[in-house]
């Protein structure tokens, strides 16, 4: 063998250790680009926004000594569309309601293994309605249309199954499923308030709710909280377990932004209100007003998750659920709060 083939056994192991631990760098290095859909709009998802416009995102991944991270902000938003967002991997990220975070949750079991953040917001949904003859979800007729962010997935079709379960019983949970449409939140009250009866009741959040509201031939019939028995979370964030084993510092500043967003929001209302104004273009309200729809009590920002285990129980009693949770440790990373 010519002397130029021989390698050292020594310099042999010596390139392996280092080719190997090129590849244990590259495969323990973090992401350098993080993806967040806004959401559907309105007040829940205002956290997000609070995170883009102040860029807490990149602010914290610094303080970790990430100082290259850039956050993509995608202007998608409803429940079916995000969670298949994150499922297809075109999302890190992803903020809905519980309904639609336990059906990714219950999907993904064994595999992507999806599990909650933290909550983002409580607050109740309200069935709106201008048609004479329905002064109570009962009273729906065949030829009535109800408009909700996702049929089967959506706050709004969980807890209408919740409200024909307690009349018709059980097994006819879904009997006002038939009714329901899928439509964003602004499409909604643009069809509500047009009287063309494209809909004529739409289950909705704020500030759609209060924008109908000034409607004088629109009033509530119903509210999430009725039926769920009190405050309840209204969005959160939602990530997969690989993300956050192969991210911690990426997940970490994640967390630590939507903390520091709440924290702005539940300070300054006037920051939620200019955000809010920006975001839906005014949507029929000036600054002021919005201001004053923050001021409810009713609405909170929030990282406490509540009433989720209520909706599990409930779905996997319908059968929506495969997978019954024991509890909420079963649902959320271990740094999620405590909560219902």
């Amino acid at each position: 063998m010519p002397p130029w083939r021989v390698v050292p056994l020594t310099l042999l192991l010596a390139a392996t250790g280092f080719l190997m631990g090129c590849r244990n760098l590259r495969a323990h290095s973090e992401v350098t680009e993080v993806r967040i859909p806004k959401g559907a709009g309105g007040v829940g998802f205002l956290p997000l926004l609070v995170m883009e416009k102040d860029h807490l995102i990149e602010k914290h991944a610094i303080a970790a000594g990430m100082k290259n991270l850039h956050v993509r902000w995608i202007d998608i938003g409803g429940p079916s569309v995000v969670n298949d967002a994150l499922l297809s991997g075109s999302a890190d990220f992803i903020a809905a309601g519980p309904p639609a975070f336990l059906t990714l949750w219950d999907k993904t079991l064994g595999s992507a293994n999806v599990k909650g953040i933290a909550a983002m917001s409580s607050m109740p949904m309200y069935l709106n309605t201008r048609a004479e003859h329905m002064q109570s979800l009962y009273d729906v007729r065949v030829d009535d249309r109800i408009a909700v962010t996702a049929i089967k997935v959506s706050i709004p079709a969980i807890v209408m199954q919740m409200y024909a379960a307690q009349r018709y019983g059980i097994s006819d949970a879904p009997h006002f499923d038939p009714f329901t449409v899928t439509m964003t939140h602004p499409d909604g009250v643009i069809a509500l308030l047009s009287g063309a009866n494209a809909v004529n009741a739409h289950f909705t959040s704020p500030p759609f709710h209060q924008r109908e509201r000034k409607d004088r031939s629109v009033r509530t019939i119903l509210t999430s909280d009725e039926i769920l028995g009190g405050p309840a979370t209204f969005t959160m964030l939602s990530s997969t377990s690989a993300f956050r084993e192969h991210n911690p510092k990426v997940y970490a500043a994640v967390l630590a932004a939507l903390e520091e967003a709440i924290q702005m929001l539940s300070g300054d209302k006037k920051l939620g209100a200019q955000l809010l104004f920006e975001s839906m273009n005014g949507g029929g309200f000036g600054v002021k007003e919005m201001e004053q729809i923050l001021s409810d009590p009713a609405i909170r920002f929030t990282t406490m998750p509540e009433k989720i285990m209520k909706y599990a129980d409930f779905m996997h009693q319908i059968g929506s659920l495969k997978n019954q949770p024991a509890s909420l440790k079963d649902l959320f990373f271990p740094e999620a709060a405590p909560g219902d």
